[in-house]
């Protein structure tokens, strides 16, 4: 391609706004143009990478035999009715009404429609496994974009679904996902790690994210330092260190203007891990009564899975206060009317908590003998520096950019859509699924957060837009004969080659072809040609490193240059 007739230019300054460094080099180096929030345009050189990230993973997951297929993108809403995510999915979900008054949506993934394909299909175990997947545009209506093709509501993405007849067979083609997944990344030198993970509205039983680690990430991960355990901050856990004692008698204390868990610690002089914080929610409409440690927050999501939630929010007074509990003084003891909810670390012995009267708390309230919680469950937010699970050493926090997301979701679909087959002894049995997600557009954003310097981006030689940046400098005729033919060349061999072709000064050029960060640059000058021939410089070396070759030799030595790109990107691993 001629630079000349490339549509997209470099920009001197990112567009106003911009959060991320992804967003903004994107942005400046022609790749990207934001129509709205959320909502970008692709321009050839991001177009021409996320083709190859698409390749990658069209090969991948080929290669585990899973193959393509599309399904469309607007779907009844009468199928989301059937699953029962219509009503469980909130704003993110964009519906409408089609022309004649039928309620559609449109998708932002596709487990319904992947189901209603296979209970139309499928009738007999001998036809599973099935398998497939398709790349398509989804839309998400997101109440807070940000961080450009990070956190998009129109993005690119590789979603693939599996059916199987147990659960041994769902494993494994999970496991091969898994792998293809780590190896797509690889060949996309994205240096990945796999967390636990939430299902969140997917549902199901079992969850792993593929996080890039990144301060631009939203997502909140905790990390063994020893490598043993990673998980997303949602479903992190911890083992908990509860004191050894023997119950104490309760013990009625007055505690005046105490009506927060570090007042009424101070006051008593104990530390708030001696204390049973209560937190009231509205959860689906109904009062719950969460009772943990003082020292320890409530970790939202796990509540809200636990309890099958569609909504939380803080409960109001009024509520409280009708449960019998008193706000700042509250205690689960002789609560009414409120689900009772209490995590693993209130079984702590001899905890200070509130006695439901104003200015009053108790000494010794023990879970068990003085209150019994309708549900006890790890329900705590973990935080850096608790033990890790496996090795009790102290877990480090980081962020991540999530890429990747893959599920088991069992029969959390098959159920409802009644998708089911016969076993060889003609019953009948659902049939077990899972869902498998890879961001396309996102991975873009992820390889250009990770693969940048202070002069632009720096592609990985089998994601760029192009493997060699031909620049022609000087306007004598032998300076773009000589770059003409060499560009005509290489692109006949078989090598993606940009073509700066432009009347701009050098100084332009070199800024241009760092910012857009193609791997091998090539410098054709009447300099160069004085010296020999052609100047050929990686763009992730000093300009110290570039060296002269003639050109009857620069296709050869193009190819070890490559080469050696691939061989550096596999020894990453």
């Amino acid at each position: 391609m001629r630079y000349s007739q490339l549509f997209g230019k470099t920009l001197r300054d990112a567009p106003a706004g911009t959060e991320t460094t992804s967003a903004a080099l994107l942005a400046r180096a022609g790749f990207t143009r934001q129509l709205g929030a959320g909502i970008h345009s692709y321009l050839p050189l991001a177009w021409r990478s996320i083709r190859k990230i698409e390749q990658i993973i069209r090969e991948e997951m080929e290669h585990i035999g899973c193959y393509e297929l599309s399904m469309p993108v607007v779907q009844p809403a009468d199928l989301w009715q059937e699953s029962g995510r219509l009503s469980e999915i909130g704003g993110e979900l964009a519906r409408f009404k089609d022309r004649s008054g039928r309620d559609m949506v449109l998708a932002m993934t596709h487990e319904e429609v992947a189901t209603d394909l296979v209970r139309r299909e499928v009738r007999s175990y001998r036809q599973l496994p099935v398998t497939f997947f398709q790349i398509q545009t989804k839309f998400r209506d997101e109440p807070r974009p940000r961080a450009g093709l990070i956190r998009g509501r129109e993005f690119l993405m590789k979603d693939a679904y599996s059916f199987h007849a147990d659960e041994a067979d769902l494993d494994r083609f999970y496991d091969e996902c898994n792998g293809a997944y780590k190896q797509a990344f690889e060949r996309c030198d994205l240096p990945v790690m796999v967390v636990e993970a939430a299902a969140g509205i997917m549902g199901g039983s079992g969850s792993h994210e593929y996080m890039l680690l990144a301060a631009a990430g939203e997502d909140v991960l905790l990390l063994c330092p020893n490598a043993d355990y990673a998980a997303n901050r949602e479903v992190a856990t911890t083992t908990l260190d509860l004191a050894v004692e023997r119950p104490a008698p309760i013990e009625e204390v007055a505690t005046p203007e105490s009506p927060t868990i570090e007042a009424v610690a101070t006051y008593l002089g104990v530390g708030t891990d001696r204390t049973l914080k209560a937190v009231f929610y509205d959860v689906d409409g109904r009062l719950v009564f969460v009772a943990i440690r003082g020292d320890i927050k409530v970790n939202e999501h796990k509540l809200m899975t636990l309890l099958g939630a569609k909504r939380l929010a803080p409960a109001d007074e009024a509520l409280i206060r009708a449960s019998g509990a008193a706000p700042g003084y509250a205690s689960p003891i002789n609560v009414h009317d409120a689900l009772v909810v209490a995590d693993l670390s209130a079984r702590a012995p001899n905890l200070v908590a509130g006695a439901n009267r104003e200015g009053i708390h108790l000494r010794n309230v023990n879970l068990g003998r003085d209150f019994a919680p309708d549900i006890v469950a790890d329900i705590a937010m973990v935080e850096a520096g608790a033990p890790c699970p496996l090795c009790g050493l102290p877990l480090e926090e980081t962020r991540g950019i999530e890429v990747a997301n893959i599920f088991k979701l069992g029969t959390k679909y098959s159920g409802p859509l009644n998708a089911r087959y016969l076993d060889d002894g003609g019953v009948e049995h659902p049939i077990l699924m899972g869902s498998y997600g890879f961001g396309v557009s996102r991975a873009l954003a992820a390889i250009a957060e990770h693969h940048h310097d202070e002069r632009g981006l720096c592609w990985p030689v089998t994601v760029g837009p192009f493997v060699v940046h031909l620049v022609s400098l000087g306007e004598a005729d032998e300076v773009r004969e000589a770059a003409k033919g060499a560009y005509e060349q290489w692109t006949d061999a078989g090598f993606e080659v940009l073509y700066d072709d432009r009347d701009e000064s050098a100084g332009v050029k070199f800024a241009d072809a760092d910012l857009i960060g193609i791997p091998i640059r090539a410098t054709i000058s009447a300099r160069s040609l004085k010296a020999g021939g052609v100047e050929l410089k990686l763009r992730r070396d000093d300009q110290d490193a570039a060296r002269i070759v003639p050109l009857a030799d620069a296709l050869g030595e193009l190819e070890t240059l490559r080469g050696g790109l691939l061989a550096r990107r596999q020894a990453i691993y």
